[in-house]
């Protein structure tokens, strides 16, 4: 399947055509939009198979770059193989999918035939070839690995114009070839994805390149040592245990990615390539009964040959994150709250978090402004001109299922005065980051290390006072722990002991934090 697309990260699909003419037939112009019709030229294309006989089994698209039809795309077809269609003057890209073989099924495989630079300034024909192409041979170095999909993209560039063509291929028999004179050096950018599936790993294989010309064909075998390990493992509270999916797709550019279910607590699996850049995971937690589908994301995930990157989705201890965004912000005399409560122990956000109630109040020099109820850590205030102190608690409360977080809750207080704009407001966050079993639980009776990281307002040198508390009897009573190379000991308590913890911050600018999360995790 072919197409061209301007935008980026879209579903594929094929675009509208702004005009489809055969045969010959002069397109209609508008004129009201042209003072005068364009000077147009006739474009023949003729189709030749692998045998070099004339053939009707292609798809065909025309695009515009640069001139009256830059804003043209056509699909000409005949079935006789030989097609003519008229184009204004100007620069167009080319791209043709030839299916081999009896059917259109593609089952004998595609030749996609690319020419990045078509100046229409005369009569032409252009004769595509399925001899000029060259197989695509990418394989993971696991022979018994099975071949699930490809996407192959060429973005064209000149004169400020971007154009993209692709091709999405479900059988591993694609060769490519480049058609015509070489583009300007560097505008023609291409890249290729292919996905592969074995018994314990799945493969996702990306290259990029960039350059004067289309590939013709493209051979890469990496090594397991060329490949990058990324583990995205799922978590599961006590008797929440289902199965969610993982998607896992190349950051950059139009492309397909993969998909696979997974049961929790469970792992999967991917070898990938480093020359591909960064790769976005997206994970949907099994669906909780009565609550709606949880999506969680990391996005830019950074890989090196041979290293190991891992995500753990949907586990303790869940709490308040700021990394990427201010948390507060006032505009004027508004004061808009989003701050994740219940970002897992990865600092992964959930789209949908469960939970009971959530509230968020907000007190200006002692005295109350409003509550807001809703989404856990979202509100909107207005406010009194000018400065003032302010007391905001945001909590959140989780009951019906068992494990971690029944409770969250972050109170700041801070100075603000009116803005001419949208401004930050300094509040602060504390993570806790243990290492903890895939169901949000650590061993009793031993000693457990958890990292402590602060973020927001306090970040990056400006923390005066941190103070870390423990709870085992559901926040009743605290005890103090001390905070050493940003962790914390924390000596548990017997199996099926719930563990609270509690940070009390104020920053060199005079700001505090206390934040509490009720049963951060659990023993066993």
């Amino acid at each position: 399947m072919t197409n061209s697309s301007v935008p980026r990260r879209t579903v594929l699909r094929t675009m509208a055509l702004a005009a489809a003419v055969a045969g010959g037939t002069t397109p209609a112009w508008s004129t009201t939009a042209f003072a005068a019709a364009p000077q147009t030229y006739a474009l023949t294309i003729k189709h030749l198979d692998r045998d070099g006989r004339p053939t009707g089994a292609y798809e065909t698209a025309v695009t515009g770059i640069s001139g009256p039809g830059a804003d043209q795309e056509v699909q000409p077809y005949d079935a006789s193989g030989t097609v003519t269609v008229r184009l204004p003057k100007g620069r167009y890209l080319l791209s043709s999918a030839l299916t081999a073989g009896d059917g259109a099924d593609g089952a004998g495989g595609t030749d996609w035939i690319v020419q990045p630079r078509l100046d229409l300034d005369r009569d032409t024909t252009v004769t595509v070839d399925a001899r000029t192409a060259a197989p695509v041979d990418v394989r993971p170095p696991d022979r018994s690995a099975d071949f699930m999909h490809s996407a192959m993209v060429v973005e064209v560039r000149h004169r400020g114009a971007e154009r993209l063509v692709n091709l999405i291929s479900a059988s591993p028999n694609l060769r490519v070839a480049h058609l015509g004179p070489d583009a300007e050096a560097g505008s023609v950018k291409q890249w290729f994805d292919s996905y592969w599936t074995a018994r314990s790993v799945d493969y996702a294989l990306g290259y990029v390149f960039t350059g004067a010309r289309a590939l013709t064909g493209l051979t890469r075998h990496p090594s397991a040592k060329d490949l990058a390990t990324v583990k995205i493992r799922a978590a599961a509270l006590p008797g929440t245990a289902g199965t969610g999916s993982v998607d896992l797709q190349p950051s950059a550019g139009l492309t397909v990615g993969v998909s696979r279910s997974l049961a929790t607590p469970g792992t999967a699996t991917y070898l990938v390539t480093p020359q591909r850049g960064t790769w976005d995971i997206t994970y949907m937690a099994p669906r909780v009964p009565g609550g709606s589908t949880n999506r969680y994301s990391a996005d830019g995930v950074a890989v090196r040959a041979g290293s190991t990157t891992t995500h753990v989705f949907d586990n303790a201890v869940f709490g308040p994150d700021l990394a990427g965004r201010p948390g507060v912000v006032r505009d004027g005399d508004s004061l808009t709250v989003d701050v994740p409560l219940l970002a897992d122990g990865g600092g992964h956000v959930p789209s949908s978090p469960s939970y009971a109630s959530a509230s968020t109040t907000l007190h200006r020099d002692g005295v109350l402004v409003g509550t807001r109820t809703g989404a856990p850590g979202r509100a909107g205030f207005t406010v009194a001109p000018g400065r003032a102190a302010y007391r905001m608690t945001s909590t959140v409360r989780r009951t019906g299922a068992p494990g971690t977080a029944t409770r969250v809750t972050a109170s700041w207080t801070f100075v603000s005065d009116t803005t001419t704009g949208p401004a930050p407001v300094p509040v602060s966050a504390v993570r806790f980051s243990p290492v903890l079993g895939p169901t949000g639980t650590a061993v009793a009776d031993a000693v457990l290390r958890v990292p402590v990281t602060v973020q927001g307002a306090a970040a990056r040198g400006g923390v005066r006072v941190l103070a870390v508390s423990v709870s085992v009897d559901g926040g009743a009573s605290w005890r103090r722990v001390p905070v050493e190379r940003g962790a914390v000991l924390i000596h548990n308590p017997g199996a099926g002991t719930g563990v609270s913890l509690r940070a009390e911050l104020t920053d060199t600018a005079g700001n505090t934090l206390t934040q509490t999360i009720v049963d951060a995790y659990r023993t066993q």
